[in-house]
């Protein structure tokens, strides 16, 4: 294994929450999680040797990663289904009403569009606007107004599942 090699496989190892968490958002069964899992693996390390450190590693896997993620959930248009459970995200003990709680906002999160999604999984990963802007393309303050906007939304889906 060359060192370009080892240095990427660190860098999933050290991002694979992050990967995760976006294949989450936009798949529904584990098998295209998976393969969402891997197309996002295959597109980081297709760019990886021409990133040039002008923003951050982090910013530059989330623009890879939700980009990937939006372009092939156009391609495959699946139907949308309401899981029963949440996946099997942490290996940590989590009590029964958090689970349930996560539950009824992935369902919720699942019916935002692929560009709430994505200002959300970064807003859920606590990045700052100006973060966010980089990954996302638009303004710092349009960052603050879409996510009021989508956090608003939320609450109002949520509302109405009670």
């Amino acid at each position: 294994m060359n060192k370009l090699e080892k240095d990427f496989l660190g860098l999933i190892s050290q991002y694979n929450a992050m990967i995760h968490k976006v294949v989450y958002l936009y798949r529904d069964t584990p098998e295209d999680r998976e393969d969402l899992f891997q197309e996002i693996v295959f597109q980081l390390w297709k760019s990886y040797p021409n990133f040039k450190a002008e923003s951050k590693i982090s910013t530059w896997m989330y623009r890879i990663a939700l980009n990937t993620a939006i372009a092939s959930f156009r391609k495959q248009k699946s139907p949308i289904k309401f899981l029963s459970q949440l996946p099997d995200l942490a290996e940590e003990q989590v009590s029964e009403e958090l689970l349930v709680r996560q539950e009824r906002l992935f369902s919720v999160l699942k019916v935002l569009d692929d560009g709430e999604k994505a200002l959300i999984t970064l807003y859920f990963e606590d990045l700052s606007y100006q973060l966010n802007s980089e990954v996302i393309g638009i303004s710092e303050n349009y960052v603050g107004v879409k996510i009021n906007r989508i956090k608003a939304k939320i609450k109002n889906l949520l509302d109405r599942k009670l």
